[in-house]
């Protein structure tokens, strides 16, 4: 797998499973909150947001094994990935400390010289 292509759908997909929290919770805000149907839609569109956000929550998690595979990362890494997962716009922030930590580069190979 290219690791540049990894790394740019795992950042695409943390940052989207970032967003459809922020939509799930709008829309449960909507419903218990302000108990109003926005747009007509049932149940203040939990309904449309609950699956949409499930889906990319499974493809993080899916990105996130991947990544760990392609990249290298140990088990703290690959926990923190998942954990973050579950609090609302976590997988923003790892994905931003992971890019910023190199977690997100190609490893390098552990011993290697250009000399022949």
């Amino acid at each position: 797998m290219n690791p540049s292509t990894v790394r740019t759908v795992f950042r695409t997909i943390a940052i989207a499973e970032a967003l459809s929290w922020a939509l799930l919770l709008a829309a449960m805000f909507c419903k218990w909150i302000l108990e109003s149907e926005p747009f007509g839609l049932h149940e203040g569109g939990v309904p449309v947001a609950g699956p949409i956000h499930g889906g990319i929550f499974v493809l993080y998690v899916v990105a996130s094994l991947v990544s760990a595979y392609v990249f290298k990362w140990n088990a703290k890494t690959i926990v923190l990935a998942l954990a973050a997962s579950i609090p609302p716009f976590f997988t923003y922030w790892f994905e931003t400390v992971a890019d910023r930590r190199g977690l997100l580069a190609k490893p390098q190979l552990v011993g290697a010289t250009s000399a022949p």
